[in-house]
């Protein structure tokens, strides 16, 4: 263990030190005037002798660790290394808290908080890859580190964990709870055109009409350019030229999905990625990162002769296929073959702050130092 001291020019209150001691050499006892013979008898006249003394020393003593202790809080002392040593198992959910052998180790649930084994985790899908890492990070460096994980886990990521500790990896019988599989929807649909671009929203309607079950219809939002942008959750098809404006721009970087008309003009510095390319490779649709959304352009316009691609069966399934956001990637992994490697970067752990505890020792100092000061066995309180 380190201390330090966070405001180390804050020792500079330890000047007060002088008040209690100024404070006792000045002390005087009570005098009061004696009257007694007549001093002439005596041979000699004494002289008074002064000399350096102080008064009570339990009572000096105690103010000046007084003052010391408040200027060492208000240097803000801390204390680095006194982090929890003992030993920690970690069960990912899943696992039967019967079937790990803890001993005296601290056990947690690998899930947020990492609450403790005699607490009921909280439900959900977590990335347990990430919740490693991060327990690994708390935890101080030097403490043995168990994870207890069944055959199978679920929500890893495609980084193999690298720790900055050998991680103890039992593999227990168990089942983590299989992720929500969410039902495959068809994309909101907004259009936003002008009267040049009108012509080719008749394709994009039947598109999305494709989309739909036999006899139901398509929820589409078609507008004039001045209407409205609709939540991020729909999909913007605009079909205007000339510059895109500033609300769509701002709309598409708030984490929208647009797909521009051919003849808008876009930001040339952004990289472009082709997601629809023709039979010879051409690009009919070029994607490109805007902000946390997606900016889709045609190369084309909306018209057969320019786009025969709009006239084939394929058409409605591929607008569906870039309208959607990808699928996120598979995180199941057999627990085997996910073993923690050592040499990962080891995290500095955060100090421990002692002024609660000096708070606390002033505060009986004090009442320490008050009780000495007013005792009635005692004279003149300085």
């Amino acid at each position: 263990m380190t201390p330090a001291l966070l405001l180390p020019g804050a020792l500079a209150a330890l000047l007060a030190l002088v008040i209690p001691l100024v404070i006792h050499i000045a002390r005087r006892s009570e005098q009061e005037p004696t009257d007694f013979a007549a001093l002439r008898w005596l041979r000699q006249k004494p002289r008074p002798r002064s000399r350096l003394r102080f008064d009570e020393w339990p009572l000096l003593l105690l103010r000046l660790v007084l003052l010391a202790l408040v200027a060492l809080w208000l240097a803000h002392p801390l204390l680095f290394g006194a982090g929890d040593r003992t030993p920690v198992v970690a069960l990912v959910p899943g696992v039967d808290p019967a079937r790990a052998q803890t001993g005296n180790a601290r056990t947690v649930w690998l899930a947020p908080g990492f609450p403790a084994i005699d607490q009921t985790p909280s439900s959900g899908q977590w990335p347990v890859a990430s919740l490693i890492r991060q327990l690994d990070a708390e935890t101080p460096a030097g403490v043995p580190l168990t994870i207890v994980t069944p055959q199978v886990i679920e929500g890893a990521d495609g980084d193999r964990l690298r720790l900055s500790r050998k991680v103890k990896w039992p593999i227990v019988p168990g089942a983590m709870p299989a992720p929500r599989v969410q039902p495959a929807t068809s994309p909101l649909l907004s259009i936003r055109h002008d009267a040049q671009h009108s012509s080719g929203v008749r394709y994009l309607r039947a598109a999305a009409m494709a989309w739909q079950p036999a006899g139901r219809a398509a929820p589409i939002d078609i507008s004039s350019i001045d209407a409205p942008l609709p939540d991020q959750r729909h999909s913007v098809i605009w079909l205007s030229g000339g510059t895109m404006p500033d609300r769509l721009n701002h709309w598409i970087a708030q984490g929208g999905t647009a797909l521009l008309a051919s003849d808008t003009l876009v930001p040339a510095d952004k990289p472009r990625a082709t997601i629809w390319p023709d039979p010879l490779g051409t690009p009919l649709v070029e994607a490109m990162k805007v902000g946390r959304g997606r900016l889709l352009r045609f190369t084309r316009p909306l018209a057969p002769a320019a786009m025969p691609a709009l006239l084939e069966a394929e058409f409605p399934a591929q607008l569906r296929v870039m309208l959607t956001p990808a699928a996120p990637a598979p995180a199941r992994v057999a627990a085997a073959d996910y073993a923690p490697l050592a040499g990962g970067h080891v995290y500095d752990q955060p100090p421990h702050d002692m002024r609660p505890w000096l708070a606390m020792l002033i505060a009986a100092l004090f009442i320490a130092e008050r009780w000495a000061a007013t005792r009635r066995s005692r004279g003149i309180s300085p």
